[in-house]
């Protein structure tokens, strides 16, 4: 009997490769698989009959390996998380009245003010022996 060997890609600054896919989809292939033993082992001790239990967690498993492997290949390594993060951001910010936009530059003005505080050299309470403190030219 042969022995078959799985070539795993880790080389330096490159993703993890297995079998074509790359990246979270190894992932999220283990955490269904995972789902689909849990599955296995509910239904078995439920004593669901035995050709029954096969047929629906195979079918399962084919469905669950055509679906990461056509996610791969549709959105490529990173195409996934840069199409969910793109859904979190809004089409547009709708404000119906010009209070909230008021408040909102007023916070933002406050913030540049704190910031500008602290790099102030001419601050009250300042000593010679402070880092603050203004130094003569020579």
């Amino acid at each position: 009997m042969e022995r078959i060997n799985y070539i795993i890609n880790k080389g330096v600054n490159r993703p993890v490769e297995f079998r074509g896919l790359k990246g979270q989809y190894i992932y999220i292939l283990a955490i269904g698989l995972a789902a689909l033993l849990i599955v296995f082992s509910i239904l078995y001790i439920a004593k669901v009959p035995a050709y029954l239990l096969l047929a629906v967690v195979g079918i399962a498993g084919f469905g669950l390996f055509t679906g990461v492997y056509r996610l791969s290949h549709r959105f490529g390594e990173f195409g996934l998380m840069k199409t969910l993060a793109r859904r979190q951001v809004p089409f547009a910010i709708f404000c119906l009245t010009r209070r909230t936009i008021e408040k909102l530059s007023e916070q933002i003005s406050e913030k540049e003010n704190v910031k500008s505080d602290d790099f102030n050299i001419n601050t009250p309470g300042g000593d010679a022996g402070s880092r603050n403190a203004a130094k003569p030219h020579l």
